[in-house]
């Protein structure tokens, strides 16, 4: 391996201690669950648009999973299955919280869960309006100039002289851990502290508490620097900058969305291209392909396939009476796969039409990462296909699975290329 690879300098046990769904750090979001859950959610919404219970129950897994909007006993539960039902659900955020109760960064603990995307109406518009420029699809450049180029192309050096690699955790998952620490400042060699500390959120305090100290003394061409800048609104126009409590807030929240979310997704696309050969030739001999191709995997097979929205008040919704103060978990999953809305919903196809999937959420919850996760698919799978001739699975290891409950991936992508 390269001495310049930024994998050198990456500890490769514990990024598949950290990045292999199978693992300890994952396995409580269903990681180990190896079966596939469409044929079940297809028999659910055939039944029923909403269904009493959680999606990991009625699709037979049997463990604890902890997710978005669960455990939480003590709160009836739902879970909607067709695309209909969880559109409604998107567009009613007053009666379909992302929170049962107001959050504040500056009261209460640093969690994920008390950050902008807990907030509502003019709170979460006034939050995110000071970050989403950094993300919006003008600025992809920027993301791939500063950040996403250098690390794709490094890593690729590591290897590219092997004549075989293993692209999910020495390649896939590097990209993004390695994008958005760097956003932040945050050295290579720390980039893996920042992902275990997500769970302990005083040891990232502890992490980024220096670097926010010097962004304030001196700014930088980086995110944490547009933090520091940045002026909140209040509800009578004033503006103030953020507080240390916000920073750390926002950090919490787009660390773990930037470095724990496209680097399964990625895997997912490079799978499905890996295991269709003729649509991986078609992919390199035109580019063209690959942001369709990217779609399709977001439609067919999205990483997170459930989200959780609080009932606020009781509604009869799509046959089902929900309670004030229950959960209703939207299996997007189930949903980008509804017959109603795609035609042979199960097929990997890159040459449907375009229509909009629950992949990146909707509404004003949408992700606010999403075309920084694009630019960082689209960057990672074509510099594969420019720098590796004749990238192919490897016959002679296990080949890759989709694996997961609500955090689904890839296992290990073995190739051979040369």
């Amino acid at each position: 391996m390269s001495a310049n690879s930024p994998l050198a300098l990456l500890d490769r046990d514990r990024m598949r201690e950290l990045f292999d769904l199978r693992g300890a750090y994952l396995v409580q979001t269903g990681g180990d669950y190896r079966g596939d859950p469409y044929p079940v959610w297809h028999r659910l919404r055939e039944e029923a648009e909403v269904h009493p219970g959680v999606v990991h129950e009625l699709t037979g897994y049997d463990r604890p999973a902890v997710f978005a909007g669960l455990p939480i006993p003590e709160r009836p539960h739902f879970s909607a299955f067709s695309f209909a039902a969880c559109d409604a659900a998107y567009r009613n955020p007053e009666v379909f919280a992302s929170s049962p109760t107001p959050v504040d960064p500056n009261d209460g603990d640093l969690r994920t869960q008390n950050s902008m995307i807990s907030m509502g109406g003019a709170q979460h518009r006034r939050y995110r309006s000071l970050v989403q420029p950094s993300f919006m699809p003008a600025n992809a450049g920027w993301w791939i100039e500063h950040w996403i180029e250098d690390t794709v192309q490094h890593l690729i050096d590591g290897f590219a002289d092997q004549g075989r690699a293993e692209l999910n955790v020495d390649f896939c998952a590097a990209i993004p851990v390695l994008t958005i620490t760097s956003s932040f400042g945050v050295p290579v060699s720390q980039a893996l502290e920042i992902r275990a500390a997500l769970r302990q959120p005083q040891v990232l305090i502890d992490l980024l508490r220096p670097i926010v100290a010097d962004r304030r003394r001196t700014p930088r061409d980086d995110l944490i620097s547009v933090l520091v800048e940045a002026e909140l609104p209040d509800e009578d126009g004033t503006a103030q900058r953020l507080t240390d409590a916000e920073i750390y807030s926002f950090a919490l929240l787009l660390l773990t969305a930037g470095s724990g979310t496209t680097w399964k997704q990625m895997g997912i696309t490079l799978t499905a291209l890996l295991q269709r050969p003729e649509v991986l030739d078609a992919v390199r001999e035109d580019r063209s392909l690959l942001r369709p191709a990217i779609d399709e995997t977001l439609r067919w097979l999205p990483t997170d396939p459930m989200f959780s929205r609080y009932v606020m008040r009781d509604i009869d919704f799509h046959g089902v009476h929900l309670p004030a103060g229950a959960v209703l978990h939207l299996c997007i999953g189930s949903a980008n796969r509804d017959p109603a809305r795609w035609e042979n919903p199960d097929e990997y196809d890159i040459t449907r039409r375009s229509r909009p999937s629950f992949a990146f959420g909707s509404g004003a919850h949408a992700c606010l990462g999403m075309h920084v996760a694009r630019a960082e698919m689209t960057t990672g799978i074509a510099a594969l296909l420019d720098r590796l001739p004749n990238l192919r699975l490897d016959p002679d290891a296990e080949p890759p699975a989709f694996i997961g409950m609500y955090e689904r991936g890839a296992t290990e992508i073995h190739v051979r290329f040369g």
